[in-house]
């Protein structure tokens, strides 16, 4: 009597299954599971999400290198559009955003902080569809010390096809942006996207050159001990901030955090919960912070993670610019923290 064959199925080791499935999920791959298609929109964003992370990649090269070269640290000597001192490797990541983006196929222009005008790339433009939005490097005054920096972003589609070049489609609410994120330079390379479904953090992996995915979903605490503010600041801040600044010093559980790098800072509250501030001053109540390329894709990712952004008196994804470059005081982080900031701007308390 013939014995039955033996199963051909072999056995499932389910720990590494899950370990080598998680080692496989690079971002690009990750977006197009989010978007739950191959349609052409998605692999559009799947691939606009590729050259961000290999303009993280060179930039993040190009630090870890920085203290080996000769003409990469420092100041160029110019003063960019902001009026604020150009450091070597802003040009240098500001180029490579372009450079990358060049390449791509889909962005027609690109917008950064460093640039008074976007920037258009005319073999693109008549297909590409896009618009990245960019600070090629936040808290570049740590850029010299070795401290942690970041690279923020957004991408918008573009309406109309701007044949004056004003880029006047821009001029409308951080709700309009696909996707948002930033690129940590930090002891590991990070990026943190979001494109409205959540946020999701990878890390680049230098052995395989991906960056690979180590947490979905991630949800910031509904409040955190962490208060981060440059108190050097004091009294140039509304009565209003110096009150709520008092609170947090004689309220037990508080703790300040800050490094100069809005990204790091935003980081950690983003994990560990608690509140940011960058407010606005007696002489400049707009703030320093530019709406386009810093408040509003932090706060589209923040909301998606469950927290809060605002003025202190309106969502940051509600402010409407009337410039390229306008700028808003910024309050973000858990949703407590926040609500109570805007209880000492709006009511005192």
């Amino acid at each position: 009597m013939a014995q039955a064959p033996e199963s051909l199925e072999f056995p499932i080791n389910e720990p590494t299954d899950k370990a080598l499935d998680r080692d496989c999920t690079t971002l690009s791959r990750h977006v197009l599971q989010q978007l739950q298609s191959f349609s052409p929109d998605a692999q559009d964003l799947s691939a606009l999400m590729n050259r961000i992370a290999l303009a993280g990649k060179l930039v993040a090269r190009r630090m870890s290198r920085a203290g080996l070269m000769e003409g990469v640290l420092g100041f160029t000597g110019e003063v960019n559009v902001q009026g604020e001192s150009v450091k070597k490797m802003d040009v240098y990541a500001n180029d490579v955003f372009i450079s990358v983006f060049k390449q791509s196929g889909l962005v027609c222009r690109l917008a950064s902080e460093e640039m008074e005008e976007p920037y258009y790339i005319p073999e693109n433009c008549p297909i590409g569809r896009y618009t990245l939005l960019y600070d090629p490097i936040d808290g570049s005054s740590n850029t010299d010390t070795n401290l942690s920096l970041g690279s923020i972003f957004a991408i918008r589609q573009q309406e109309g096809n701007d044949s004056d070049r004003k880029a006047t489609d821009l001029l409308t609410n951080g709700r309009k942006q696909i996707a948002a994120g930033y690129i940590l330079y930090g002891p590991s390379t990070m990026l943190v996207y979001t494109i409205g479904k959540g946020v999701h953090s990878f890390v680049l992996d230098p052995s395989l050159g991906e960056f690979i995915l180590t947490e979905e979903n991630i949800q910031i605490p509904n409040h955190g001990a962490i208060y981060s503010v440059n108190e050097g600041n004091f009294w140039q801040w509304e009565e209003s901030i110096r009150e709520y600044i008092r609170y947090v010093h004689r309220t037990e559980g508080y703790t300040a955090r800050y490094s100069g790098a809005m990204v790091s800072d935003i980081h950690r509250i983003l994990i560990q919960g608690g509140v940011f501030l960058y407010p606005g001053t007696i002489q400049k109540p707009e703030g320093k912070l530019r709406l386009l390329y810093e408040t509003a894709p932090l706060a589209m990712l923040i909301e998606q993670a469950g927290g809060r952004a605002t003025t202190g008196l309106v969502n940051i994804l509600d402010v409407v610019p009337k410039k390229l470059h306008q700028r808003t005081p910024l309050i973000i982080g858990s949703k407590e923290d926040v609500v109570k900031v805007e209880s000492f701007i709006q009511n005192g308390h």
